[in-house]
């Protein structure tokens, strides 16, 4: 049910309303807009219906919510949220970009990706320290290693750190390093880490499985904003079809369906959408064309010899390049993505690279 408070009603009223909910033994969920005040409540409806909360005093009407993702829902929450994580925006008029390669490999790899990003435009750094792989044989990350390596990008460039937490026992620690939580696409259903990132004061990113559902998504988001996390950002990946000529198929139809459904951004992901980095910059231009709040994209400054996922990844020139092609894109749909940075960033010494 969603309580609608009457205009410029006090606070008083609210917290009372607040209580009474509460003493219920129901869930309130308060949403301050701009033009409205609403508490969302998850319980029984039937202890709802026979509590009497239309009487007290500042509200103003109550209503069912119709769709099974009830915080989620635009019913709820008219207002498009905006997440904000250090330097990354995500929602608004601007376009967020999120770079960087599948997975940390080094010191020199990781600071010269961030460095390169950086200066193109991206407002938000992408590694992996904790890798989630089909085989157990395969690379499976540096672990907290990784994650001081990240740290060490960010404090070099300011870029906000988006990085996945596969346990939910790893939220602690990942959370000292991140700026915002990634939950990949195998974990989209793990619901006790989504209970845990629910709990955590970070933001997170949510990818959609290969085989989930819109609203199998927008259900999966509810757990984390049921937890008491309200800075959620969806992520279409792509899904398993009986395609073969990309990796995944990317349909972007996903973005417009959720923004008319949820007030969540969404982002999309070209490069595991499609597998093939000759791919990305188009995919890339056609998901800001179709809405997307943000990019998350796989570069790397060798992508040969990748320990993961090369064959979608960009390299340096390849992202500069897309970089100038979104940004003609976002000005034509009345959107910006952020200009290059002038200012060079500090340069740090590594091992084996010039100055």
């Amino acid at each position: 049910m969603i309580i609608v408070m009457s205009p410029g009603s006090p606070k008083a009223q609210l917290d009372r309303v607040v209580s009474r909910i509460n003493s219920l033994g129901l869930r309130p969920h308060v949403i301050e807009g701009t033009e409205r005040t609403v508490v969302a409540v998850i319980g029984d409806e039937r202890s709802i219906e026979a509590a009497g909360l239309e009487t007290l005093p500042g509200v103003a009407s109550v209503m069912p919510i119709l769709a099974p993702y009830k915080v989620a829902s635009r019913e709820v929450q008219k207002e498009p949220t905006v997440v904000r994580a250090g330097s990354l925006v995500i929602g608004g008029t601007s376009i967020a970009i999120i770079a960087g390669p599948c997975s940390v490999e080094s010191r020199p790899q990781i600071l010269d990706t961030a460095r390169t990003i950086f200066r193109a435009g991206a407002t938000g750094l992408r590694g992996g320290a904790f890798k989630p792989r089909t085989s157990p044989y395969s690379f499976q990350g540096l672990k907290e290693h990784g994650l001081e390596l990240l740290k060490e990008a960010r404090d070099n460039t300011g870029l906000a750190i988006v990085t996945e937490v596969v346990a939910s026992e790893d939220v602690s620690l990942v959370s000292k390093f991140a700026d915002v939580l990634q939950v990949g696409a195998r974990n989209m259903q793990n619901y006790r880490l989504l209970e845990a990132v629910g709990r955590s004061h970070l933001p997170v990113l949510l990818k959609r499985g290969p085989a989930a559902t819109l609203e199998e998504l927008l259900l999966a988001a509810e757990y984390i904003l049921d937890a008491g996390n309200r800075q959620v950002i969806l992520c279409e990946r792509g899904i398993r079809t009986f395609e073969s000529h990309t990796r995944f198929t990317l349909p972007l139809a996903t973005i417009p369906w959720l923004h008319a459904r949820t007030h969540l951004p969404v982002v999309v992901d070209p490069s595991h959408g499609t597998g093939h980095s000759s791919l990305v910059t188009s995919m890339s231009a056609a998901a800001i064309a179709a809405g997307a709040d943000g990019l998350i994209l796989e570069v790397h400054p060798d992508p040969k010899n990748a320990t993961s996922d090369g064959g979608q990844s960009l390299d340096f020139s390849a992202f500069e390049n897309l970089m100038d092609v979104c940004r003609k894109v976002a000005e034509a749909v009345g959107r910006s993505i952020k200009n290059c940075e002038m200012n060079p960033v500090e340069e740090i010494a590594l091992p084996g690279m010039p100055r």
